[in-house]
């Protein structure tokens, strides 16, 4: 019976179990998506939200910078990162999560990260789950909310749009638009002129020579 043991052996030592778990927790922090079994994806979802709640429970502490932190704030945040180090041995990936990830969930108390299954290895047909964290709510917020430009589609405006500013700014009269006919048809239209004035003097000579 395995009363009071928690976790799977997953056929490996327990070195390379806690090598394994620690490498997977890291990557998983650094790219914040990992692909992985839904087996391991499991066990390495406790560990890395025990790492993200050591860091979450500093709370407005991390939101501070570092000079302006208390000698009693910076021993706690010292703290807490050794904490998490226990689970992630990687220096860089714990600096991202006390900077960058657990800011983001200072108003969420659990639930830091999702799986998704994803179907079978090719294989030995074993079940693949993504392993992700939560995406930041109040960024995807924030960009709905945000207006869109005015003008093109880089949001900066027209010639004409300028052009019609500066002349109301000035008093100025707005300023004509180009024609926008291409210069074959201009030609042709001075071509049709010339060839429809000589056929009305004909006409007009036909005329006069009738009535004398």
């Amino acid at each position: 019976m395995r009363h009071k043991r928690a976790g799977l052996h997953l056929s490996r030592t327990a070195a390379h179990r806690k090598a394994l778990f620690s490498n997977m927790v890291a990557a998983l922090l650094t790219y914040e998506r990992i692909r992985t079994t839904t087996v391991k994806a499991r066990e390495i979802r406790r560990l890395a939200e025990r790492a993200i709640t050591w860091a979450r429970r500093l709370g407005p502490i991390l939101t501070k910078k570092a000079e302006k932190r208390t000698d009693e704030e910076k021993a706690r945040v010292v703290h807490a990162m050794r904490m998490a180090l226990r689970a992630v041995r990687d220096r860089d990936a714990v600096l991202k999560l006390f900077e960058e990830i657990a800011p983001r969930f200072l108003a969420r108390h659990g639930g830091y990260t999702r799986i998704m299954k994803v179907g079978q290895r090719p294989g030995d047909a074993a079940p693949m789950s993504i392993l992700e964290l939560i995406p930041d709510e109040n960024a995807a917020k924030e960009k709905e909310t945000k207006p869109a430009p005015k003008g093109d589609k880089t949001g900066k405006a027209g010639k004409g749009e300028k052009e019609v500013k500066a002349a109301k700014e000035s008093g100025e009269p707005k300023p004509k638009a180009k024609s926008s006919a291409s210069p074959k048809t201009k030609k042709a239209a001075g071509a049709q002129g010339p060839a429809k004035s000589a056929a009305t003097m004909k006409r007009s000579s036909r005329g006069r020579g009738g009535s004398e």
